[in-house]
């Protein structure tokens, strides 16, 4: 179990409830970092009382420096700082809460420094997989999961005695708030439309990837790094309920489930607390009054970024990487406007076609693709989007 506690992404919806999880089973926090949320991070550092706080920017963090002068809490900011809370030496487990590509640094310095890893941030293992995994298994240093359909498995697995003996993983996804919608009916959709999500309270990128459905082919790409199995062997079925939180089926075709009610305490705190449970405060699944439960296959079509997350994962190399990175960028530019909504799909689709794919050796090779595939979807966007045009744009063919 953990004892003690570095919480990077500390003031979004799964940090707050990460510290509440701390607050009730008396784990103690080493470092809280947050982005812009300066106010809320004042009351972090007032109530948990860790040595370091982090904030993105040297503004916020002078800002923050002076909320908090009479405390002991020294004050860092940026990149640097997040590696700083990543590797707090007092700490023995760093949960990464941060949103997308910033996640994979600190990841791998807390890996670098021991820590075991509770990871909440998909984009680390999306990017640099096989550099997060090789790391931790030459560091000996555990990965615990926090997304609902991650731990599920991660807890479905609990039972099986031998890998040889599974079969495939079952990935869940809720279908997002355009479940059941043609990729015309999607021409229009809004960014508060978008921001609905009809089971689960997320930031807005997590929320506009469930609503394109990247959010569940990330997921596919984490799942296969996190439990080494082949991409061909993980499977999606939409479960509109969110009850069923994953399966995992075996080779004599038996399917073992975990269920539970969508809230996210239940993930934080057996990742904290594994290999052990401990009564956690979350409402008690009720079958008869839930009723039914749905099940439907994925519409690849409509949705091209879980097409295009299971192509990248069939590429290899920093393909994974390319889409991740043209994801962030397109739905910053769909949430300021700047896109459609199916503008997304085409972006992340088509910067396989023409961003260069190498192997993945170091970091660098990462963040590389990562800055070109960013750099492709912001030139596409610039130029080759007709106000008026529905999705499909054409791709400029000359870009190499």
């Amino acid at each position: 179990m953990t004892e003690n506690i570095s919480v990077l992404g500390s003031t979004g919806s799964i940090g707050t409830q990460t510290l509440e999880v701390c607050a009730k089973h008396g784990i103690k926090v080493s470092a809280l970092t947050a982005n812009r949320s300066t106010e809320l991070l004042e009351r972090q550092v007032r109530e948990f009382k860790p040595a370091l706080a982090v904030m993105g920017s040297e503004e916020s963090a002078r800002d923050l420096k002076v909320r908090i002068a009479d405390t002991d809490t020294k004050v860092s900011w940026g990149n640097e700082g997040l590696c700083e809370a990543a590797s707090i030496e007092s700490a023995d487990t760093v949960l990464t809460a941060v949103v997308g590509m910033v996640g994979l640094k600190p990841t791998l310095a807390a890996i670098e420094a021991g820590k075991n890893i509770a990871l909440a941030n998909k984009e680390t293992l999306v990017a640099g997989g096989s550099l997060v995994m090789k790391a931790a298994k030459d560091k000996g240093i555990s990965i615990y999961p926090v997304d609902s359909e991650h731990s599920a498995v991660f807890q479905c697995l609990q039972g099986c005695r031998d890998k040889k003996q599974l079969k495939r993983l079952i990935l869940t996804a809720s279908g997002g708030p355009f479940f059941g919608k043609t990729a015309e009916e999607l021409c229009d959709v809004t960014v508060e439309q978008a921001l609905h999500h009809p089971n689960w309270s997320m930031g807005a990128k997590i929320t506009i990837d469930s609503a394109t459905m990247m959010n569940k082919g990330l997921e596919v790409i984490e799942a296969r790094w996190l439990f080494d199995v082949p991409v061909d062997n993980i499977d999606i079925v939409v479960h509109r309920e969110s009850v069923i939180h994953s399966m995992i089926e075996y080779n004599d075709n038996s399917v073992i489930a975990q269920l539970g009610v969508p809230n996210m305490k239940i993930p934080i705190q057996y990742a904290l607390t594994y290999p052990d449970r401990y009564p956690c405060d979350v409402g008690v699944l009720d079958l008869t009054k839930v009723g039914g439960l749905t099940f439907y296959e994925p519409d690849y079509d409509t949705f091209k970024c879980l097409r295009a997350c299971r192509r990248a994962m069939a590429m290899g190399g920093t393909a994974t990487a390319v889409a991740n990175g043209a994801n962030e960028t397109a739905v910053k530019m769909f949430l300021d406007g700047t896109i459609r909504f199916n503008d997304i799909g085409d972006i992340v689709d088509g910067s396989l076609d023409f961003v260069e794919v190498k192997p993945v050796e170091t970091l660098d090779d990462v963040l590389n693709a990562d800055a070109a595939a960013r750099e492709f979807a912001e030139y596409y966007a610039k130029s080759f989007f007709p106000p008026k045009m529905c999705g499909g744009i054409p791709l400029p063919t000359w870009i190499d």
